[in-house]
């Protein structure tokens, strides 16, 4: 009998891969980055699982790490592109892959950048995005990964548990907001499980969500731009409570003109953004032009 490393996880990495590969490179996890990496093989085989996960699929994986996602996605996608910001880890990641999965090595992309600030990805377009997310960028990271790349049909996050509601929340939650409808206006959001923290290192101090998002097959029926609905979605829950009379009346350009829009939108001036949804929201900026 060998006792290799990977005899009881095939080519994943266990606890003591992890502490020895982070060793070797000299990488303690930065508080700054939000870095917790999985420590367990079972965690991230669930997640492939969960993402749906299909051998045609092309995955997106943000802030892999130390690869732990990484080898799980291989065992399973067509190709993986990671896009990672540290440069020690993007160094380290694509020996790594070789090393312990060989053979699926040239199917194996890095990017080393900073995910907010990537526009285009080498090779085929991505299917699906399957990520561990520093929970510090983890709402600007999703959302921009979504706007830049239509392609994404699937995406599975795991990100800290109240961001996980946040993003899941319906109209009438008290953590609905933001996050919640702008999600919304591409796809379909639900919680999708949790994660507890013994399965990371170093484990952190709050419960991490997985959250899925299956694209809307047809967009948001609305003659506005995205952009335009977001400053509505903005500025309503810039001041939760008020109403959204008051509150949109900077974005209309007086508390009169806000009314005119909401009113024409079938909208009650008295309402407040956590009763609305996605289509609401896009009713308003619709009718911006009404209080004029």
């Amino acid at each position: 009998m060998s006792n290799s490393p990977t005899d009881d996880h095939g080519p994943l990495l266990g606890p003591a891969d992890i502490r020895e590969l982070a060793a070797r490179l000299g990488v303690r996890p930065t508080k700054q980055r939000g870095q917790n990496f999985v420590i367990d093989a079972n965690t991230v085989r669930r997640i492939v699982r969960t993402a749906d996960v299909r051998p045609d699929d092309v995955v997106v994986e943000i802030g892999p790490g130390l690869g732990s996602l990484t080898l799980a996605l291989l065992e399973v996608a067509d190709r993986v592109t990671a896009v990672e910001i540290d440069d020690v880890l993007a160094a380290a990641l694509p020996s790594t892959v070789a090393d312990r999965m060989p053979g699926r090595a040239e199917r194996f992309a890095l990017v080393h950048s900073d995910a907010l600030h990537v526009t285009e990805l080498p090779g085929p377009a991505p299917t699906a995005l399957v990520a561990n997310l520093p929970y510090n960028v983890a709402v600007p990271v999703l959302l921009h990964m979504l706007a830049t790349f239509p392609s994404i049909d699937r995406t599975l996050v795991m990100v800290q548990s109240e961001v996980a509601d946040r993003l899941a929340a319906r109209p009438g939650n008290k953590v609905y907001g933001v996050p919640s409808v702008k999600a919304n206006w591409y796809a379909e959001v639900k919680r999708a499980g949790a994660i507890g923290r013994n399965v990371f290192w170093p484990a952190p101090n709050v419960d991490s969500g997985l959250v899925s998002l299956v694209r809307r097959d047809k967009p948001v029926a609305t003659t506005a731009s995205r952009e335009e609905v977001f400053a509505v979605v903005d500025a309503a829950f810039a001041q939760r409570r008020k109403t959204l009379r008051a509150a949109l009346s900077g974005w209309a350009g007086s508390a009169a003109a806000a009314e005119a829009a909401l009113v024409a939108a079938g909208v009650s001036p008295q309402a407040r953004g956590e009763a609305l949804t996605v289509e609401e929201f896009a009713r308003i900026a619709e009718n911006k032009e009404a209080g004029k």
